[in-house]
């Protein structure tokens, strides 16, 4: 049977808003019950229904309420802001298999800021070499993961951290100049409230992360592993 996800609530995104206002521990502690009720609990169940569905749908992404969900804990070590805990909570989906580089898929609640979306976040260099020659060497290969009816109309074009320049190595009036700049390869498209707050949030997710299978599975294809004897071996 597939899991039941109870929904989150507007008290839900209350309690970020409150966050937000009184980011200490002093507030936070008795409030505690309250996060883990309104937005850990759900969360995880609905990573639980999530990860049901990708296997029932045969969608290659692992979903673990255990594993899954980001801590709401800041890691202030190094940063100047010392705000102890996330103002949103998110969860990741990653790509199943050995090597997947980490590609994957991403939920992100937030007042004001719900979305869904993925891709290949600040991949490794190798990663990041190998998208740069699919491109250049098998344009068609990319065209068909992100151009297709399904994905654009989902998400539109990808983004991410981009170069000021073309790469070295890549001639200035690449007619992909643009996929080639890219530091990161992401998609995401917004989330209404009335999705987030619905019982149907699974497979709202579900039918948004399936529109980029295909550029998921070309990503995965660009782990280290893969590249040391080169994307375009086959298999």
């Amino acid at each position: 049977m597939t899991p039941t996800f109870p929904g989150f609530s507007r008290e839900a995104i209350q309690f970020l808003v409150d966050l937000a206002l009184h980011n200490d521990r002093s507030w936070f502690q008795p409030h505690k019950a309250d996060y883990e009720r309104l937005l850990k609990e759900p969360l995880e169940s609905l990573c639980l229904a999530l990860g049901e569905r990708f296997e029932a749908r045969g969608m290659p992404l692992r979903s673990d309420p255990a594993r899954s969900p980001f801590r709401i804990y800041r890691d202030v070590r190094f940063s100047a802001d010392k705000t102890p805990y996330k103002t949103h909570i998110s969860a990741s989906f990653p790509w199943a298999g050995e090597g997947s580089g980490g590609v994957g898929a991403y939920f992100h609640f937030q007042p004001g800021e719900m979305f869904a979306g993925g891709g290949m976040w600040h991949p490794e260099p190798a990663q990041l070499a190998a998208w740069r020659r699919v491109i250049d060497t098998d344009p068609d290969t990319v065209k068909a993961a992100i151009e297709s009816h399904e994905f654009l109309s989902m998400f539109g074009h990808v983004g991410g951290d981009s170069l000021k320049r073309v790469p070295t190595g890549f001639a200035p009036d690449h007619p992909a100049a643009e996929l080639l700049k890219l530091k990161d390869v992401t998609f995401g498209r917004p989330l209404a409230d009335d999705d987030v707050l619905s019982t149907d949030l699974p497979d709202v997710l579900v039918t948004t992360f399936a529109a980029a299978i295909p550029l998921l599975a070309l990503l995965a294809r660009l782990s280290p592993a893969e590249t040391r004897a080169g994307w375009l071996r086959g298999g």
